[in-house]
């Protein structure tokens, strides 16, 4: 059976001046047209093709394999945002459709996110955003592991982790801060494997490597604005969000290290490093 969206290993049945006719039987056949064809081809040869549907909504097949299939789930680049929906390249002359109802952002040209391939109400291939259903269960990581993944969707409950790009993961609506988006690729922390094989995530690390981290990060946005920031460490939990992607308490930590290593003053109304 010939089977949209998949890699499917077919005979050679036919041979046309406009290409070839492959299929599993003589009955079922699909074309595969003649600047697809590898040199050499002949009859009875199987050759390795992906099933998708022209402009005319006929199946026909391509030997260039795109980066997902059906039911997979990959990291795609968006090339065009229409009225419509967007569109990504997935590794074909035609690309991938995104229909709006099936994005978890807005998303942006040039940015890449989490993909499934589906096949939509109309038999066309398409692709959604929203991929915790092809999320998968695990039982290799244990508390404290390091994991990396792409976010896939925000929601009340926290950030919708893809570890790996494929298992369960969630960080916690209180580690969710504004300069983490969606399609972002994330390090964090095992803090739970659950019954179910779903992962509990924290985005930062251990307190003592988080500290350092915040220190530097600090630091670092200091040098730039000129060694001064125009506020102290009385400034809003907003504020130090959308400026430094970290929790106020933690903020206060990392400014109260650089002011017991001398490296910054508190003033009233700044921070400003000690030259």
């Amino acid at each position: 059976m010939i089977e949209l969206g998949k890699v499917q290993n077919l005979e050679v049945f036919k041979i046309t001046d406009f290409g070839i006719y492959v299929g599993e039987n003589k009955e079922e056949r699909v074309l595969l047209p003649k600047k697809q064809v590898p040199e050499g081809t002949k009859l009875g040869d199987k050759l390795d093709v992906f099933i998708y549907k022209d402009s005319s909504d006929r199946l026909i097949a391509t030997t260039s394999i795109p980066y997902i299939s059906l039911g997979q789930v990959g990291r795609l680049t968006i090339k065009e945002v229409t009225k419509i929906g967007a569109f990504a390249d997935w590794g074909l002359e035609k690309d991938l459709f995104i229909p709006f109802r099936e994005q978890t952002c807005a998303v942006k040209e040039g940015s890449s996110y989490l993909v499934a391939l589906y096949i939509d109400k109309s038999e066309r291939l398409a692709g959604t955003m929203r991929v915790y259903n092809y999320m998968q269960t695990t039982d290799i990581y244990k508390d404290g592991d390091e994991v990396a993944g792409t976010i896939y969707e925000i929601k009340d409950l926290g950030a919708f982790v893809a570890v790996d790009n494929k298992y369960f993961g969630l960080i916690p609506k209180k580690e969710v801060h504004s300069n983490i988006k969606v399609g972002d690729v994330i390090k964090s922390r095992v803090t739970k494997l659950r019954p179910d094989g779903k992962l509990d995530l924290s985005a930062v690390k251990p307190a003592y490597r988080q500290m350092s981290d915040d220190v530097e990060k600090i630091m670092s946005i200091l040098e730039g604005m000129g060694g001064r920031l125009p506020y102290n460490d009385k400034v809003s939990a907003e504020i130090i969000d959308r400026d430094f992607g970290m929790s106020k308490s933690a903020f206060k930590r990392a400014v109260g290290r650089l002011y017991k290593e001398r490296k910054v003053i508190i003033n009233p109304d700044s921070i400003e490093i000690i030259k």
